[in-house]
């Protein structure tokens, strides 16, 4: 449970909003009209363990970036001026970095600050004190950090050209959450303090700078010796996770005129055509639960070792090429990241501990978008999937970290990203639905992003909210058993599990082939859907433990072959069939494997199978010891540090 800081100020964030002067990103098109940022009930903070700031006493309300990239070194330097606010007679900030170099700290005459770091946690990092005269009453100031990043820096991976898909020239992007942003911008490193941002960055004038921003100078500016400059801005507060970056070799393709896609020239023809329903997304999501607030929503499709299969950074949401399959067939992604403008960006979890109120909300809504845009069947299909990987996880994790509320004292909170947070909180919000009535609940769910736009929530406050505007007497919050989801382990037994009619034939089909042992070409593979197809390759003996003898190796064989798997391009079937074949240790297999896992690094499909390969004993880990040892410098710190703690550091 959080507990609360003492005599917790509260202040307005409404002076430090002010209007929101919306400018495309670096895409072309009209301007769009500015979307104002309404006045929102006071902040009042909470104890974040997984940051060493105390915001009760000073916070950083602002950042302002000026840094150049070095690929040479593989680093970020500059300075990073903070614009801060305290209670009166404060005389000390704590800011949050890790592996940082901290070189000098002035105030805005020059003056320089005395500050110190502390002891370094293997998690956290360090405290970085700065001291100053003390503050008087309304005072704001601003202090001055020169620093560099180190080539290590967790948030930010330099690639190689060879890296790339143009195979010419280099390139760098940051993934900030959960706690990364440490590790390149040195300011109070918490979902809980939101903070505006400006940024110019200096390049290479061969490469392109975006960020998570505004872009106010579209073809950059000269900043000598083959170097360009380039200038953002974001006036919504944001947690500091969401600030980011992304230094290369792109190009951009408007989809509409608020939409559009970013990527390597290689790849912008797939990208943008692959990407097309974003445009239509965005119109739904506004007719279920309001303005879109951020102006432009733009995509950047990184290069394969990008970790996660995508990031909602503000306006320019990154996402893994893992989702273009050629087909749209895995959209609903961009429909995930898409939802996380209102759940995530828009009201955000005030701590790692409550993060399913980031997700959960955001795996309901993402249903909903594909359900406005492609049907309630395709909508049903991804609820069940959804539902199906929950229960492997519900069977995996130790009872306390199936509860939606998380004890994560003295973990690092990426051990909180599962599908709990994200299934189980979307079943949920499910449930509140059906009982309540959809138009009853979308009613109170727009009204909650618009209560709490650019407010930290917690679950706490999540309830106070339902209990005041929904869920008004003792006895529909009994029905709805909403103490139980959150504060218990498992699933409550008012959860009514998702059927999707359309994986009926598939459910037979695949009985017959995986229990019945009937040929593959029975199998109707060409007329599916790709979520037909998963559903097919997800199928487990009853029971849910799969012994390396369920399918035998001619099965297996005639699997491989009849389906043309080695051949098949789609991310989501190639990893379901090698977690199938890893069980079975088959070993015709293992050149789809070893090429899969050395060209993408999308954790997601990483760690589980060099988890099933280290499970398999001797075998396995043949395999997986000279393979991770090959594959992982390509990854990116946030795969590389799970799987690290499973296979061994090479």
């Amino acid at each position: 449970m959080i507990r609360k800081l003492g005599l917790v100020s509260t202040f307005a964030l409404a002076a430090a909003l002010g209007g929101c002067a919306m400018i495309p990103g670096m895409g072309p098109g009209p301007d769009m009209p500015p979307v104002p940022v309404s006045a929102t009930a006071p902040v009042e903070y909470v104890r974040d363990i997984h940051s060493h700031a105390r915001p009760e006493i000073a916070r950083v309300k602002h950042v302002a970036l000026d840094l150049a990239a070095d690929f040479a070194t593989g680093t970020l330097s500059g300075t990073a001026a903070l614009d801060i606010t305290a209670e009166p007679g404060a005389t000390e900030i704590i800011l949050d970095v890790r592996n940082l170099d901290i070189q000098d700290i002035r105030d805005a005459t020059g003056a320089p600050l005395q500050f110190q770091t502390g002891d370094n946690d293997p998690i956290l990092g360090q405290p970085l004190t700065i001291r100053f005269p003390a503050f008087a009453a309304g005072e704001q100031r601003r202090i001055v950090i020169r620093y560099a990043t180190r080539p290590d820096a967790a948030a930010l991976q330099w690639l190689t050209p060879a890296q790339t898909a143009g195979g010419r020239q280099p390139y760098m992007f940051s993934q900030g959450q959960a706690i990364l942003t440490r590790t390149w911008i040195p300011t109070q490193d918490s979902p809980g303090i939101r903070q505006t941002w400006d940024a110019r960055i200096i390049a290479p004038s061969d490469l392109k700078v975006v960020m998570s921003a505004e872009g106010l100078n579209t073809r950059g500016e000269p900043a000598g010796d083959g170097q360009t400059a380039w200038r953002f801005r974001m006036t919504n507060p944001v947690p500091p996770y969401l600030i980011a970056v992304a230094v290369g070799d792109v190009a951009f393709e408007a989809i509409d005129e608020r939409t559009g896609v970013w990527t390597e020239p290689s790849m912008l023809a797939a990208s943008h055509a692959e990407m097309v329903p974003t445009a239509e997304m965005v119109d739904a999501a506004e007719a279920l639960y309001g303005p879109y607030r951020w102006g432009r929503y733009d995509l950047l499709i990184l290069p394969p070792s990008f970790p996660f299969g995508g990031m909602e950074n503000p306006r320019l949401t990154f996402a893994t090429p893992t989702i273009i399959a050629g087909d749209q067939s895995l959209v609903s992604l961009v429909a995930h990241e898409l939802a996380h403008s209102w759940s995530g960006n828009l009201v955000t979890n005030a701590t790692w501990a409550d993060f399913w109120l980031n997700e959960g909300f955001t795996v309901y809504f993402e249903n909903r978008i594909m359900e406005a845009v492609y049907g309630r069947d395709r909508a049903l299909m991804l609820q069940s999937l959804g539902w199906g990987d929950l229960q492997s996880t519900l069977a995996d994790l130790p009872a306390a970290d199936t509860r939606l509320k998380l004890d994560l004292a003295g973990r690092d909170p990426d051990e909180g990203l599962t599908d709990v947070a994200y299934e189980k909180g979307a079943a949920f919000l499910h449930t509140i639905e059906r009982t309540v009535g959809r138009e009853r609940f979308d009613a109170w769910l727009k009204g909650y992003f618009e209560r709490n736009a650019f407010r930290p929530m917690t679950t706490e406050m999540f309830l106070e909210d339902i209990r005041a505007h929904l869920v008004t007497t003792k006895a529909l919050e009994d029905q709805l058993m909403m103490d139980a989801w959150i504060y218990q382990p498992g699933m409550p037994s008012n959860w009514v599990p998702p059927v999707s009619g359309a994986f009926a034939p598939v459910d037979v089909a695949a009985r017959a082939f995986f229990a019945d042992r009937g040929p593959a070409s029975a199998i109707p593979w060409a007329g599916w859907s790709t979520q037909e197809r998963q559903r097919f390759l997800a199928w487990r003996p009853e029971g849910g433990a799969a012994g390396a003898d369920w399918l035998t190796p001619a099965q297996l064989a005639d699997l491989e072959a009849t389906l043309k798997l080695r051949e098949e391009g789609n991310a989501e079937l190639v990893f379901a069939w090698l977690d199938i074949a890893v069980q079975h240790r088959y070993q015709p297999a293992v050149p789809t494997l070893e090429r899969f896992l050395t060209t993408m690094g999308r954790r997601k499909f990483v760690l589980p199978l060099f988890t099933s390969l280290w499970a398999e004993g001797d075998w396995g880990r043949a395999i997986a010891t000279p393979l991770y040892a090959r594959a992982r410098p390509g990854y990116h710190p946030v795969t590389t540090n799970s799987v690290d703690a499973v296979v061994g550091r090479p």
